[in-house]
């Protein structure tokens, strides 16, 4: 009779065991926010607030005759109430390294539910790509 119960125990004890296991480090994992990810995204919605308050309804990067690059990005006011952010535009070169040339924050202000144009412009002609930058204002 006690035999059944025994070996009932002894599996138990074999599976809490093997749960506490660990086989070392954990794996790096892929970013859950949207957004953030500015070596490969065009426009960065830098914190939670603006992720729920505006969205990205387009953007691109246009090449000027004088060799300098246009960044525009059209910012979509989620809310039905006014809201001001601060806007940036990093320029970065062909592998995607800043050329130094950062835009200063710009405050936007974006009327309820509306879309407004935001557009940069690059101070030297290294830059070929970019990232549009979106935060709180402060």
């Amino acid at each position: 009779m006690k035999h059944p119960l025994l070996t009932l125990a002894s599996v138990a004890t074999l599976l809490l065991a093997a749960g506490c296991h660990t086989s070392g480090p954990y794996a790096p994992q892929a970013e859950k926010r949207p957004g953030l990810n500015e070596a490969t995204a065009t426009v960065a919605l830098m914190d939670a607030q603006v992720q729920a308050s505006v969205s990205s309804a387009g953007d691109r990067g246009v090449l000027l005759p004088d060799g300098r690059l246009r960044a525009e990005v059209s910012l979509r006011n989620r809310e039905s109430r006014r809201i001001q952010v601060q806007v940036q535009c990093v320029f970065k070169d062909d592998q995607g390294f800043s050329t130094g040339d950062e835009t200063p924050w710009m405050t936007q202000i974006l009327t309820e539910n509306a879309t407004e144009a935001v557009a940069f412009t690059s101070m030297n002609t290294l830059a070929r790509k970019y990232t549009i930058r979106v935060r709180q204002m402060r």
